[in-house]
């Protein structure tokens, strides 16, 4: 059976989307079988693997409204394992066109509940807020990895979206389990990443992931050219690391 991870915080701008798709090539180069849903109405999932926004196609927002299933959704890739669900920014208004629908917390977990042994993953890619669509992706994942910038902001949030995945926990999905803490845009040169590195893994001691994301031109080049950044640049530091991840991922989940 596979595993749905969501990767998830409420802050924009600490590596999300570029863990999703990073991670989720990295698996998928792995062999193992991942498909990834693109939940945030941005986008950048969906153009991050070289698809346009502006064609028209079945994505979430037809499935989530039950105009499509999911299989008519999906897309192949350049990865021969990596399959994606797109978004477009019709998904803005899903939260409004389903606010009265009964359950509509859990759609997307019945939705995912009927592919889920057809693949090894299923990654989520959240939109930056804590909305009716990261309530799904947290209400159908197994677990949920937390990209977070090693700054002193993403610090100040992480405890907020730590009790969120706990009240999500308590009263809509008991299986919800922590994946890990992911460090993002790592700078080795900055000593305030350093002390703020140091403090989260003190304070939250086997919740981290030890593979650390640095900051690297090519995986913030690698998107423009609608590639994740081991098909644009393997030897590049942040392809490295997105493939040590996948692997300390796969680890974890083995133990």
């Amino acid at each position: 059976m596979g595993t749905i991870i969501a990767i998830a915080n409420q802050k924009g701008g600490v590596g999300k989307t570029t863990s999703a798709v990073n991670l989720a090539a990295s698996l998928a180069v792995a062999e193992k079988k991942v498909l990834l849903v693109d939940g945030d109405p941005q986008a950048n999932a969906t153009t991050g693997l070289g698809f346009s926004v502006q064609e028209q196609r079945k994505n979430l927002y037809h499935i989530m409204l039950g105009e499509c299933q999911l299989q008519e959704a999906i897309l192949a890739t350049e990865l021969e394992h990596l399959q994606l669900i797109p978004a477009d920014n019709n998904l803005f208004g899903a939260e409004v066109e389903l606010v009265e629908r009964e359950g509509r917390e859990s759609i997307l977990l019945q939705v995912l509940a009927a592919e889920k042994n057809n693949y090894d993953f299923i990654l989520i890619d959240c939109p930056p807020s804590l909305g009716l669509m990261t309530v799904n992706a947290l209400t159908a994942a197994d677990r949920v990895i937390v990209p977070m910038q090693c700054e002193y902001y993403s610090l100040e949030g992480l405890t907020s979206l730590l009790n969120t995945i706990e009240m999500i926990r308590e009263n809509l999905n008991p299986r919800l389990v922590l994946a890990g803490i992911l460090l993002t845009m790592f700078d080795g040169r900055n000593s305030l990443a350093h002390r703020v590195m140091e403090e989260v893994r003190s304070y939250f001691n086997g919740q981290v992931f030890e593979t650390v994301i640095p900051r690297n031109v090519r995986l913030s080049e690698a998107p423009s050219f609608g590639k994740p950044a081991l098909l644009y640049d393997v030897r590049s530091t942040g392809s490295e690391s997105y493939l040590a991840l996948a692997q300390e991922l796969i680890n974890r989940l083995s133990t």
